[in-house]
């Protein structure tokens, strides 16, 4: 069986725990022996690496076309309101082509493909009509004129003149999480629907809401049976505040997909009741971990204990709870310090809130680490905690605990589902945080409870394992 497989990072380039998921399955599938797969991401940086894998990149998308035009053309040039041409609008006043130059000029019209054309292509279509360009104008009502016979004359230019010319659209993607998101997405699904048809595959598989256009874009292209694998949803990101624009691309994709696989049951429900899809196409198949943690020994300050949150810093992963609950632990001890390892929209308002509570003196902000960065900090931790108020799966918690860290979970995550010797609380619930913080670095017996025995359930989780199931959901839907 091969595998087309769309993923919008794949490591060592993530920005977080979907690319360790992603390595996870791909390398469990890869090593399986009976499939192949083709991973297809924005950009190819070139040292993504795992076993029977291709990696291909859409990296730029590069189209050449001609306008297509219809009927009823009138050309618009958006002017600057300086106060020369507000004073002078009259039926004599006039603005040059070499003024116009990059400036977007309008082609109105009755149906279009590509609204824009540059100044410069107007010029071509003169000198084809031999008109000297420099004696061309655009008059008050957007018309062109020309006045190489002393009077201004109006210039015809018809669609077809304008169809002849061809447009080049260039788009190098950046592979990373930026402000141009949508529009790098719906480029990425262009190009993939062009990628799948040069291929050979038996199933498309679409790793989370950013790359579900180009799963359906190759599913209407091939005809090929589509996997969605649900890590997170906008609920779990938004909370009541939905973007409703993810929300339609994810609702879309969970619908034209012929299985969709969910990293917990606290997710599959979420896609059950709140995109109103059928049960019998969801499957609910856990995360595992590979995590090789460091053994270094590292110099620690005596007799000084270290907590740690690691995770984007927004509202899903609940930093505010962290520093809340920071804050009450330091009224009860003072040999304590935080640390809060990642980035996010509520970076900034975190670091202020631990400067408002009086705390900032026993608060550390890394921003984020990478891998080797991750395992030093677990190396020195002596408590995990992740309070976050809509966790899928959480692999984080499980990294720590192969470290020989105890971990403080939320009850409202996926990984609360599997592993037992954990602290599970209320995400809101900073109490019950800070208490499980202070009797973790308080007693030294519990903490220990804890690491041996979430070492030994955490053993039992692996991508093995995990890749089985897929394959199981894959066989269901090809026929």
């Amino acid at each position: 069986m091969r595998v087309l497989m769309f993923g919008w990072e794949f490591p060592p380039h993530i920005s977080g725990g979907l690319g360790t998921a992603c390595q996870g399955i791909v390398n469990a599938l890869g090593q399986r022996g009976d499939l192949s797969i083709i991973f297809v991401v924005p950009k190819v940086f070139g040292d993504e690496k795992a076993e029977n894998t291709i990696f291909a990149g859409a990296n730029k998308y590069v189209k050449t076309h001609k306008q297509i035009l219809n009927r009823n053309i009138r050309i618009v040039v958006p002017q600057p309101p300086t106060e020369k041409i507000i004073e002078t609008v009259t039926h004599h006043s006039y603005t040059t082509l070499s003024e116009a130059t990059d400036k977007l000029v309008y082609i109105e019209t009755a149906s279009m493909l590509h609204p824009y054309i540059q100044a410069e292509q107007i010029e071509k279509i003169l000198i084809r009509k031999r008109i000297n360009p420099e004696t061309v104008r655009f008059d008050e009502y957007g018309r062109l004129v020309t006045f190489e016979e002393g009077e201004p004359k109006v210039i015809d230019i018809s669609f077809e003149e304008i169809s002849e010319e061809e447009v080049t659209e260039e788009f190098e993607f950046t592979g990373k999480y930026t402000a141009n998101l949508f529009t790098e997405t719906g480029m990425y699904a262009r190009v993939c629907e062009q990628l799948s048809k040069q291929y050979q595959f038996d199933v498309i598989h679409a790793h989370d809401w950013l790359t579900y256009e180009a799963g359906i874009a190759a599913k209407k292209a091939t005809g090929k049976p589509l996997v969605i694998h649900v890590h997170a949803t906008e609920y779990d990101r938004s909370g009541k505040n939905v973007n409703q624009t993810i929300f339609n691309i994810e609702k879309d994709g969970m619908e034209n997909a012929d299985a969709i696989i969910t990293v917990s049951n606290l997710t599959r429900d979420i896609v059950i009741k709140k995109y109103k899809i059928s049960p019998e196409k969801v499957f609910t198949i856990y995360n595992a971990v590979d995590f090789k943690p460091n053994r270094k020994k590292y110099i620690k300050p005596e007799n000084e204990k270290l907590v740690t949150f690691l995770g984007r810093i927004t509202y899903q992963k609940g930093p505010e709870y962290f520093i809340e609950a920071a804050y009450k632990v330091l009224q009860r001890v003072k040999n304590v310090r935080f640390v809060m390892a990642g980035n996010g929209d509520m970076y900034k308002r975190m670091i202020l809130m631990a400067a408002k509570l009086g705390i900032s003196d026993r608060f550390h902000f890394t921003d984020f680490l990478k891998h080797d960065e991750v395992k030093h900090l677990f190396a020195v931790s002596d408590v995990y905690v992740m309070p976050s108020v809509s966790e899928p799966f959480g692999i984080s918690p499980l990294e720590a605990v192969k470290s020989n860290v105890p971990v403080i979970i939320s009850k409202q995550s996926g990984v609360a589902e599997i592993l037992k010797h954990a602290i599970k609380v209320d995400y809101w619930d900073v109490d019950a945080i800070a208490d499980a913080i202070y009797g973790l670095i308080k007693y030294p017996a519990l903490s220990n409870f804890f690491v041996r025995k979430g070492k030994n359930e955490v053993k039992q989780l692996k991508w093995d394992n995990c890749a089985n199931e897929i394959v199981k959901v894959y066989n269901k839907i090809v026929e």
